[in-house]
């Protein structure tokens, strides 16, 4: 079966979301419009919702709504109003603490009863760096050299409790076996922690581990860590590429294919025909405004662009960035294959960032998800509706039942964590005490 995450946006994926009749953007700063959305995604049996994040004030705000509440509160709000939806945050490796994120994923690990999952980040904005006593962002490697030992450290601290050291034993007056809480002792180039962690073991062992970066170096990260992956491509053949390039990677790790699940995004636009689908698409193209348009497509290049001319080409703006090298390479590569003009990009870029618009009608969306599925691409698909909650709602409605007909969808959920949901084992304690012979 593929898997589906729903990837949520407060008022849906496309830049222009918030001006469209369909949404409400004083309604998407309230809980109410989340746990709506969650119930939904929960109703069409996907497996999880995934809330990004960033530490900084994203984008330009005079042009774009902005009400991301820190996910992981939101995410515990959420564990109350929902039964089975996996319930993914977004944390930066670079601006937390490894304590501090180990302690809070368990938590929400405990509170939903098995259904938290960590999408991993290293932050890539200047912005992010800037809120957090630094002058300048650190290097993409440096990041990353960070990143390594940071999730290493949170695995330690997961593994501080063996899964039966609290033992509760009212007549004896014992609550927890010591000898089976340990301190980690961490002591490695970027952090020095003694453990243990003040809460037990996760009920999934580690919450499930997702990862976003598409680089050379993202990519090898992913093949030591990650158990989901996050990515965008815009045709089948450099989907297929990335997946066999990621699932290659893991034997060396002692991992095995069917140990991480890559799930491309795609941004569908529903219709009841495919000219009323693509009306739809250009209705909310027509809301773009292209100074936020310039301001993005600035950043994700680290070059600005708002100086010339929309109607020409981009211009050369290098090869390589610190910032974000996977989508720099998309979108660069985008632009010049197509050969568009600056204000073509923004178009292509405005719904989903650089991950696959499609519009189409339900059965031509089951169509592509299928053909990447079946065409070695996909495991899945982490799903960006244009807008919200009704872009949800048009998938869960109409692309889910022809999912399930093809029998490609679960009808009903099996499991009851987010590891089951995806077919993922329990991690073993690393650390725990071996039994007397």
């Amino acid at each position: 079966m593929m898997h589906l995450n729903a990837f949520v946006m407060p008022n849906g994926h496309h830049e222009a979301a918030w001006r469209h009749p369909s949404t409400d953007p004083h309604r998407a700063r309230t809980l109410r419009h989340y746990v709506d959305i969650a119930r939904t995604a929960e109703r069409g049996k996907l497996d999880s919702i995934f809330l990004a994040d960033g530490v900084a004030l994203w984008g330009n705000v005079k042009h774009n709504s902005h009400s991301h509440f820190e996910p992981l509160t939101l995410l515990s709000a959420l564990a109350a109003s929902t039964v089975h939806i996996g319930l993914i945050a977004t944390a930066s490796t670079t601006y937390n603490e490894p304590y501090h994120l180990a302690r809070k994923f368990a938590s929400l690990d405990h509170l939903s009863g098995g259904r938290a999952g960590w999408n991993i980040v290293t932050s890539a904005g200047i912005d992010e760096a800037c809120n957090f006593n630094l002058a300048k962002r650190p290097s993409h490697d440096a990041r990353y050299d960070r990143a390594e030992e940071f999730v290493e450290v949170v695995k330690k601290l997961w593994d501080s409790w063996d899964d039966d050291a609290a033992v509760v034993d009212r007549p004896s007056g014992v609550y927890a076996d010591t000898d089976r809480i340990r301190a980690i002792a961490h002591d490695g180039p970027h952090f020095q922690v003694r453990g243990p962690l003040n809460i037990e073991r996760p009920v999934q062992g580690y919450p499930l581990l997702v990862q976003a970066g598409s680089s050379e170096t993202g990519k090898e990260y992913a093949a030591r860590h990650a158990e989901a992956v996050f990515t965008a491509q815009q045709t089948h053949p450099e989907g297929k590429a990335f997946y066999d390039d990621v699932k290659g990677r893991l034997a060396k790790y002692g991992r095995t294919p069917d140990e991480i699940k890559i799930l491309p995004g795609i941004s569908p636009i529903l219709g009841r025909t495919e000219a009323e689908a693509r009306a739809r698409e250009a209705e909310l193209n027509a809301l773009i405004i292209p100074d936020y348009g310039l301001r993005q497509l600035s950043k994700m290049l680290d070059h600005d662009v708002t100086r010339y001319p929309l109607d020409g080409p981009l211009p050369d703006v290098g090869s390589f960035t610190e910032g974000g090298q996977s989508r720099f390479d998309l979108v660069v590569g985008l632009a010049r294959r197509e050969d568009l003009t600056i204000r073509q990009l923004l178009e292509r870029l405005a719904g989903g960032r650089g991950h696959r618009v499609f519009a189409g009608t339900p059965v031509q969306v089951a169509d592509e998800l299928e053909a990447w599925y079946r065409g070695g691409a996909a495991d899945g698909f982490n799903v960006m509706p244009p807008t919200l909650p009704g872009g949800l709602d048009d998938f869960v409605d109409l692309v889910v039942p022809e999912l399930q007909r093809r029998g490609l969808f679960r009808t009903e959920y099996s499991g009851t964590t987010l590891r089951e949901h995806y077919g993922l084992a329990r991690p073993v304690n690393r650390n725990r005490v071996k039994e007397p012979a």
